[in-house]
Formats: structure tokens, C-alpha cells, sequence
């Protein structure tokens, strides 16, 4: 008997239950006045192309104005555009325009810290110890007579002391304040009850200007264990810690949720948010997803996963399992702007959020094979966009971009660098801006014009970028831009795609099978060449050898009962 869907219709569900949604890291994806950073104005004149692509939505990283320390996601001021990608005015009119293509809109919010530059901080510093201003963020004395030792051990994400002491305005050395990232990003106190009336205007001002939801930067990290006890393990916590810690997925934050999710209900259009909650297991990410709380969560559990049959299907049988049981829709994401891309990941089967070297997060680029990432990358985007529920696609994903190894030392620029002793070369490899043209000059047509006399992109980007552009892929129909397309195309119009049931279907260790609503299948070879069903094959990640399904290729398939 076929697989049948109880759902309402995808027309009558909202949409972010099935919405594959478009990441853009704004100061790599497009370039409209030749500065080397991309702007507000460089997305708007990529519509058209995210429209032929496919989505439903775009992500916006964080666009406010920021000294830049950690590209944008230390904010100075959460209700503006930071000037170097444009004005209010031009995002209204990107918010309109794609809404006028059916595109939605979602932003990034961080409110777990801002930047040491936000006024509320600058106030706080000259303020005295215990006054008000102090009590936005999370100030403490140190210990020790004369206070010189941290007032715990916590440790920053980004290396070194998660605590930094400040000189008073008197000249002497006095409090320190927390910061779980960079030092340039003092953590908010969400126990204070100005903090909490602040962001609910944060949202109200997005809303208003019309975006359709709310990416929440570190979603598990705003509330903190009361008496900020000691870490229990040594050492900088990862976002996906192995043991609980008394900064991450606290009870609190549910609170927060609930009285946002408030705010989203208020207005029309089915708005929404999806946290960034680097939780697990599966049944942790849940309570973020509760009927009264939030919309989407990112499956890390998902992303975190090796090439490997076994490990994918117990990874996504957990968070179905996990998610069915508070009635949200499942979200799949093998990429973003912080961990090494995919096509590097699968070939080399690394896990991001382990390690804290270069060598431990991004492999060994001397066992790396290039066309067997570019083969597992793109079977995995055939495996997760058939799998129930929403997508995320990180900008470059769908050319199959490989991580960029070799930028100099002296153009970093991730936090990571510095923080980390230099010993951890950090995230600036899967940020490098995009590829256009096949030619190199305006940086690979990411400069849509050179007016200002800018040699180089923000991050250089490497002599062979050229050759996986989307000029270079438009040309060709078998390549992975073609395929994505392709891919969302079937998507949309395949009513028993996006949320829904699926059904295991066994055809050995080494074959990931599933069966979706229209007696639609899709299979993923992790093992040698096999066998391929009976049925009509609707779309490969890879050339199929007759009857045979090769390694490292995914087959979506018409079959009949």
C-alpha cells in the first residue's frame, strides 16, 4: 500500500513546515559598489538568481551596524543597517521585492551579547559597580584579595578566558565581565528584566519593516546557571558540548521563547523563528519546538553526522522521533558560515564541533579527494531535501564549493585565529565570497562594478574559484547548480515532499531507502555499486551505470506498489 500523507495540504500548512530556505553570509555573497564586502544592494540584484534556484526563503546573517570583530554578530545597534552594506531603506526595499518574487525574508538576531561597542555597554563601563547600566550585562568581582583571579573557569567558545577585567573609571583595575565569544562580546544578563523589553522591540521593529522570521544566534545560551558555577570539564567549551554545561540549554530560555513566540503570533503571515540551538540529543532540541516556543531548530545532530549510512539513520530517525512528539517539522542542514563545507567533511569524515586545531576541524588536506566530497556532497542534498519537513542550503552549496585552504595567515579574520593561540585557523574557509563569473577580475563577478579601487575581496579567494562558478555550472547541465535546481523544482511540485511521513525501505546496510507520499523513493548508496529498484528514475546525484546505483550517488525514483 502507498504512503499517505494526513497532513493538510502544503497550501494550507504554514510555510515554514516545508520551506527550503537560502543562508546568505552577507559580506561574501554579492558585491554592488566594488568595496570588496557584499551589501544589501549586491542581494537585491541576486533575486532573480535565487528565484531560478528555487527557495522559498532567504537568511540574512546578522546586517546591523558592528565594529566587525566577529562579522556582524557583535551588534551595535540591532535597529539599523550597518552602513558598509547599506541603509534602512535599502532593506525595506529587498523585503519588498522579495516578497514580490514569493520569496520570505528572515533575519539574523544575536542576543546573546553584543558588541563592546553597543551604548548599553559604553554606559556600563563608566557606570559604577552594581548600577543599573552594570546589571544589562553580566558583571562580577573577581576572587582573590585583590580580585585579579576570573570569578569562575569558564572559557571562551573562541579560546582563552570566557572573562575579561576592566579598568574603572578611575584608573584602577576593577570588575570583569563575561564573554562567552570574542572578548569584543559581552554577554547580556536575560535576568534582567530592561534586557527582556529591549529585544521584544528588536522584534516589533523587524516585524513591522515586514521580514517573515527570526534566525536566534546561540538560541541556547542566553540564561546562565544561577551562581555561575564552575565548567565541569576543562578547557574551550564547543557549541555542541559533550557534557552539560552551566551556560548552555538552561531551563530559562524557554521562558524567553515562550513570551517571543507571543510577539510572532501577533502578526500575520505565519512569522516565525528558528533557534540555534547546538543541543543534544534530539529530545533537548524538542523543548525549543513545543506548540508554544519555536517553529524550527537546526538539526545539529543532522549535521554533525559522518558519511555513513548507520550513523545518518539513527541521527534521523532520533530527531523525528524527537520532534513528532511536540508536532513540529523536522529541518535538515549539512552546511553554514561555521563549520568547514561538506564537500570537505564527507570526503575527509570529519564531525564538526570537535577539536580545537585546524588539523582537528578541518582534516587533512593531503588525504582530501575533491571529486569523491563533490559526489557525497551532492548525494547528501538529493538525501536531504527528500527527507520530511524544511531544508537549509548555505550559499555555494549548491555549486558544490570546497572549503578554501589556503588563505594567508595575515588575512584572517575569524576571532578563532587570535583567541586560539593561532593554532586554530578558524571559519574563514567556508566564508570566502561566492563565485559568479568564470573570469577573475572583480572577484570573480562577486564586484559588480570596481569603482572604488579595490584589488581583492574582503577574503581572498583562490586562482581555481572560476571554474565553480555559477557562469561556469549555468553551462552545463550535469553540474550540481543544475541539479539543485532541478532538485527544487521536483520539490515544489511533488505534494508528498517537504513535511510529511517517510517509511524505511530495506535494501541493505549500505543503502539509506526511503519511501515519501506518491510512491516516491529515494535511495543513497554508502557502500559498492547495487542494485537500482524497479521503477522510473526521476533524478541522480550522479550518472547511473544501467541497472546500478554507483557509490556515493543518491537516486530519486518513481516506484510502483
Amino acid at each position: 500500500m502507498s504512503l499517505v500523507s494526513n497532513l493538510p495540504s502544503r497550501e494550507k500548512r504554514a510555510w515554514w513546515r516545508d520551506a527550503v530556505t537560502y543562508q546568505i553570509y552577507i559580506r561574501s555573497f554579492s558585491d554592488s559598489n566594488g568595496d570588496g564586502k557584499g551589501d544589501v544592494e549586491g542581494i537585491r540584484a541576486r533575486l532573480p538568481y535565487l528565484k531560478a534556484l528555487g527557495v522559498d526563503a532567504i537568511w540574512i546573517t546578522p546586517w546591523y551596524p558592528s565594529p566587525q570583530n566577529d562579522h556582524g554578530y557583535d551588534v551595535a545597534d540591532y535597529m539599523d543597517i550597518e552602513p558598509d552594506y547599506g541603509t534602512l531603506d535599502d532593506a525595506k526595499r529587498l523585503i519588498d521585492e522579495a516578497h514580490l518574487m514569493g520569496i520570505r525574508m528572515i533575519v539574523d538576531i544575536v542576543p546573546n551579547h553584543s558588541s563592546d561597542q553597543h551604548k548599553w555597554f559604553q554606559e556600563a563601563l563608566l557606570a559604577a559597580p552594581g548600577s543599573k547600566e552594570r546589571d544589562r550585562y553580566i558583571f562580577r568581582d573577581g576572587k582573590g584579595p585583590n580580585g585579579d583571579i576570573p570569578p569562575n573557569n569558564w572559557n571562551a567558545v573562541f579560546g582563552g578566558s570566557a572573562w575579561h577585567r576592566i579598568t574603572e573609571p578611575d584608573g584602577k583595575p576593577g570588575q570583569w565581565y563575561l564573554h562567552l565569544f570574542a572578548v569584543e562580546q559581552p554577554d547580556f544578563n536575560w535576568e534582567n528584566s530592561e534586557v527582556r523589553q529591549y529585544f521584544e522591540r528588536v522584534l516589533r521593529f523587524w516585524l513591522d519593516l515586514g521580514v517573515d522570521g527570526f534566525r536566534i544566534d546561540v538560541a541556547h545560551g542566553m540564561i546562565k546557571a544561577e551562581g555561575l558555577p564552575d565548567q565541569p570539564a576543562p578547557g574551550s567549551p564547543e557549541m555542541l558540548a559533550a557534557v552539560s554545561m552551566p551556560f548552555w540549554d538552561q531551563d530559562g530560555v524557554h521562558e524567553i521563547y515562550r513570551s517571543w513566540r507571543k510577539i510572532l503570533d501577533s502578526y500575520p503571515g505565519d512569522r516565525m523563528a528558528v533557534a540555534e540551538a547546538w543541543v543534544s540529543p534530539a529530545s533537548r532540541i524538542a523543548r525549543y519546538l513545543r506548540p508554544d516556543e519555536l517553529a524550527n531548530s537546526f538539526n545539529f545532530d543532522f549535521l554533525t553526522s559522518k558519511w555513513e549510512a548507520k550513523t545518518l539513520r539513527e541521527r534521523i530517525d532520533g530527531s523525528i522521533a524527537a520532534i513528532s512528539e511536540v508536532g513540529a517539522p523536522a529541518s535538515w542542514v549539512f552546511n553554514n558560515h561555521d563549520v568547514v563545507r561538506s564537500v570537505d567533511r564527507f570526503a575527509l569524515g570529519l564531525t564538526p564541533g570537535t577539536g580545537d586545531t585546524t588539523l582537528d576541524r578541518h582534516g587533512d588536506s593531503a588525504k582530501l579527494d575533491i571529486r569523491v566530497g563533490v559526489a557525497r556532497a551532492r548525494a547528501g542534498a538529493l538525501l536531504m531535501l527528500a527527507l520530511p519537513g524544511g531544508a537549509y542550503i548555505y550559499q555555494g552549496e549548491e555549486l558544490t564549493l570546497p572549503e578554501v585552504r589556503d588563505i594567508p595567515e595575515d588575512r584572517l579574520t575569524d576571532p578563532r585565529w587570535k583567541m586560539s593561540g593561532y593554532t586554530d585557523k578558524g571559519r574563514d574557509g567556508c566564508r570566502v565570497p561566492i563565485p559568479w563569473t568564470m573570469k577573475e577580475e572583480s572577484g570573480f563577478g562577486f564586484s559588480h562594478q570596481n569603482t572604488m579601487g579595490i584589488e581583492e575581496t574582503w577574503l581572498p579567494q583562490p586562482k581555481w574559484w572560476g571554474s565553480y562558478s555559477v557562469e561556469s555550472q549555468e553551462k552545463d547541465q550535469d553540474s550540481s547548480l543544475a541539479m539543485y535546481r532541478k532538485a527544487l523544482s521536483i520539490r515544489r511540485s511533488e505534494s508528498g515532499l517537504g513535511d510529511g511521513p517517510m517509511k524505511w525501505v530495506e535494501l541493505g546496510d549500505d543503502l539509506l531507502a526511503f519511501e515519501r507520499p506518491g510512491d516516491f523513493l529515494c535511495v543513497v548508496n554508502f557502500g559498492k555499486e547495487a542494485p537500482l529498484p524497479q521503477g522510473d528514475v526521476i533524478l541522480s546525484s550522479g550518472p547511473l551505470d544501467g541497472g546500478k546505483i554507483p557509490s556515493d550517488t543518491a537516486v530519486w525514483m518513481r516506484i510502483s506498489h
